[in-house]
């Protein structure tokens, strides 16, 4: 881990557990506060102990609010905090009406700065420039393979060429010798590919297993998740590929695009297969009609817009003890600048909500608001509980081994990312973001589930938290990777764009890393960076089964 200038860390006034901030050993003795704690055994770096001696049933509190109750018979002061000692626990909630007061950060370093976005005829910015192959049914995933090879080494788009040079030796190598073991190759990148289309950031492909053979809210879901995809602002133009006969229908897919934008005016070829000749028409029609439009989308150019103009989704995924402390609180002090700004954000993962609640709900702008929150967190949660889970069971082997032992400690932390500023809207799956300010959007935890529906409510940008490393990444939503400590940034430096390990050792603050991340939010938004997730082509895209998922 890196150096760090203190060893633990008390989050709030009413905690009752202390955060090892570096490893601790068994009989260490810490001062903290003027107290003197002996620890019992080792606490790993992230996990926490117990202050003081607790007995079965007493409340744990964390970040001030209720994250566990003791299961054993006593815990000791100096003993670390496991699951075979606490259970998940959450305060009951519900809306108080209390007036909300917020103050907003100085945002005045930021306030004539602009992004280079690409504006839609509705007034929307897009941060990126790019074209949609659309499958109406899973069927037609085969052909959108067949397109998406021949576009991407055609048009420059491939990211895989040096793996193919790597196996082209490992081959060559055996046909020579029998064997695959060689003395060394040079996984050296090649050339990087020319683009054709200069101002096409890319050509993405929507897979999926949906459209039919489930049911039919099934397929109005899917079909209304893909409406907001081809009429968000980082789409030029959309291809549909249909078999014809499934649940889905094309005519269905083109109602819920106009529903949610009447003005939709960008380009869209569709194409179903059943009305075809054969496979070869089909797709030799969706390939030559797709670059003529190509062609003309490519005239479009970046231009300055306002940052009021952002929408930030906010995300973690592999998340670890050091989350809710470091990048989750700098990505929520940036999320405050934006809404400053006049900006959106996005804040959702509704299981990794559970025991913030009511934090949320005293933060919300009205009662019509705080009640929809209520109402689709309850509804979710019994469909968990019906499907035999629920909330308390989402945090996953690797969280917990890393210091979230229960799912409120998780929320909680999870929470930290949607900074302070009032809850303005609440949104469902799907549903678009209309107003500035942080909404709350129903998706699972799920990390691409996550940044799927969250794209689906409007997300030009996603900040993605990680203590333990994910690749996750979203086709037409740029996805930046925000390491929580600086031993992950360095291991994986290959997926993550952004360090915010300097908090944990006291080298900078939330606040100095929040500005930090907002500049280099402006650069991906004005194509001046491309995010590592971009870079690799990682276009991850799961629609959401209701109730299935956490």
């Amino acid at each position: 881990m890196e150096s760090i200038k203190n060893k633990v860390l008390k989050i709030h006034p009413l905690d009752n557990v202390l955060v090892a901030l570096a490893n601790l050993q068994q009989g260490e003795e810490i001062i903290f506060d003027n107290e003197l704690y002996t620890l019992l055994e080792p606490i790993p770096a992230k996990h926490k102990f117990f202050m003081t001696q607790l007995n079965e049933q007493d409340v744990v509190k964390m970040y001030g609010v209720t994250v566990g109750k003791i299961i054993a018979p006593q815990v000791n002061r100096g003993q670390r905090m496991a699951t075979e000692n606490t259970q998940h626990a959450a305060e009951p909630y519900q809306y108080k009406n209390i007036p909300y007061h917020w103050q907003a950060p100085d945002v005045s370093r930021f306030a004539h700065k602009t992004f280079n976005g690409y504006v839609r005829s509705n007034g929307a910015a897009g941060t990126a420039n790019y074209w949609l192959f659309i499958p109406t049914v899973f069927c037609e995933n085969r052909n959108l393979d067949v397109i998406k090879e021949a576009l991407h080494n055609s048009l420059g788009y491939a990211v895989t060429k040096k793996y193919l040079t790597y196996t082209h030796q490992l081959l060559h190598t055996f046909k020579n010798t029998g064997s695959f073991n060689i003395d060394e190759i040079t996984l050296a990148e090649t050339e990087k590919p020319t683009r054709v289309f200069e101002n096409i950031d890319g050509i993405k492909f929507l897979n999926h297993s949906g459209g039919c053979g489930g049911t039919r809210q099934d397929a109005a879901t899917l079909s209304k998740l893909l409406a907001a995809y081809a009429d968000h602002p980082n789409v030029a133009g959309v291809t549909i590929l249909s078999l014809g006969c499934q649940h889905l229908q094309v005519a269905d897919l083109l109602a819920d695009i106009r529903q949610r934008n009447p003005l939709f005016e960008k380009p869209v070829l569709v194409y179903e297969q059943q009305q075809q000749q054969s496979e070869e028409q089909l797709i030799k029609a969706a390939i030559k009609n797709t670059l003529e439009q190509l062609a003309i989308a490519n005239q479009q150019q970046r231009q300055p817009v306002s940052l009021s103009n952002l929408c930030i989704g906010v995300k973690c995924g592999g998340s670890d003890g050091f989350s809710g402390i470091s990048a989750n609180p700098a990505v929520g002090h940036t999320a405050d600048l934006i809404v400053a700004l006049g900006g959106k954000v996005l804040l959702a993962e509704f299981p990794e909500l559970c025991g913030a609640e009511q934090q949320l709900l005293d933060r919300s702008v009205d009662e019509y608001s705080a009640g929809k929150f209520i109402r689709l967190m309850e509804a979710y949660n019994a469909q968990a509980h019906a499907a035999g889970s629920g909330f308390h069971m989402n945090p996953s082997p690797g969280n917990i081994k890393d210091g979230l032992i229960t799912d409120a400690i998780k929320s909680t932390g999870a929470c930290k990312k949607g900074g302070t500023s009032p809850v303005t809207d609440v949104l469902d799956y799907t549903e678009p973001a209309t107003k500035p300010g942080l909404s709350l959007v129903c998706t699972p935890g799920n990390d691409v589930e996550a940044t799927t529906g969250k794209t689906a409510s409007g997300a030009t940008i996603i900040l993605f938290t990680t203590g333990l490393g994910t690749p996750t990444g979203n086709p037409i939503c740029p996805v930046i990777k925000v390491a929580t400590n600086s031993t992950l940034a360095k291991k994986m430096a290959d997926i993550i764009d952004i360090d915010t390990g300097g908090i944990i050792a006291g080298e900078k603050t939330i606040e100095q890393m929040g500005e930090e991340i907002l500049e280099y939010v402006i650069k991906v938004a004005s194509g001046e960076i491309i995010p590592k997730a971009v870079q690799l082509n990682q276009d991850d895209f799961i629609p959401w089964k209701r109730g299935v998922s956490l």
